[in-house]
């Protein structure tokens, strides 16, 4: 309703407004708990190391590599899936460039206690809504998430947002992007190629974990570690068919799938 009534840039902040209200309107009902706002420090400084000095395992080494090639391949669709969103080409180097800076987070953030990072999809549905495409915006929100991390406080009051709240933000997000996809299969050229086949087994693949999430539960467990995400099933297995049909099959290369509407 937000989007539909408001113009400029009150109409782009539809999202934040509606995540704002919908708090209110919670609040009103009694749903949102105040009280664990004050509990903690307001402002605190990262310890490096705090649960002790690094450890190395070869097991946990060689889970980690593995973890890493799925949050790499999520990223790499959800890259290629910017690029479709916001018109912008994206050529090997650009790619290569964007996986080494989220690999780069999987360095710096365990110095300071945190997971190693992963690109969001949901992101992706915001700019699709918003039309906001400023690197300036991406790195503003940078500051205030450098912010949020030294003052715990603004942590603890987006904590408070009521789940359903956030899931109807979530529902207007995730089916952006899925919008974003359908947009971008539209201009894909099924005529005289395997284009079709590609789509239809790598869509396949990306809703089998969905429909059946026991699917990969006799696979070994480092495979299923893998296979469970859609993402990455969906991704592999554009990527790989394409090389097949498109690449190796000879296919005009003016024709080949793109994998991030799939993804």
């Amino acid at each position: 309703m937000l989007s539909r009534v408001l113009r400029g840039v009150w109409g782009r902040a539809s999202i934040l407004l509606g995540m704002v209200l919908g708090t209110l309107f919670a609040a009103a009902l009694g749903e949102v708990d105040f009280g664990a706002v004050g509990q903690g420090p307001v402002f605190s400084l990262p310890t490096p190391f705090h649960f002790g000095t690094p450890e190395f395992q070869v097991a946990a080494i060689i889970t980690m590599c593995v973890m890493m090639i799925v949050i790499l391949s999520e990223g790499m669709a959800d890259i290629l899936a910017v690029s479709a969103v916001v018109g912008s080409k994206v050529d090997g180097r650009r790619l290569a460039d964007g996986l080494r800076a989220d690999a780069a987070t999987a360095v710096v953030g365990p110095l300071f206690n945190s997971f190693p990072g992963s690109t969001f999809s949901q992101n992706i549905g915001l700019i699709a809504l918003n039309k906001v495409r400023s690197r300036y915006v991406v790195a503003a929100g940078a500051v205030l998430l450098l912010v949020m991390g030294l003052f715990p406080i603004l942590g603890r009051v987006v904590a408070m947002i009521p789940s359903p709240v956030l899931g109807g933000a979530g529902l207007v997000l995730f089916g952006s992007v899925a919008a974003a996809g359908i947009q971008t299969l539209g201009k894909v050229d099924y005529e005289d190629n395997q284009n079709m086949v590609i789509v239809a087994v790598s869509l396949g693949f990306g809703v089998l974990s969905i429909v059946s999430p026991d699917f990969f539960a006799t696979f070994p467990d480092w495979a299923t570690m893998i296979l469970h995400s859609g993402i990455v099933t969906a991704t592999a297995s554009a990527l790989i068919l394409n090389v097949v049909f498109n690449v190796l099959g000879g296919g005009d290369r003016s024709q080949r799938v793109d994998s991030s509407p799939v993804a």
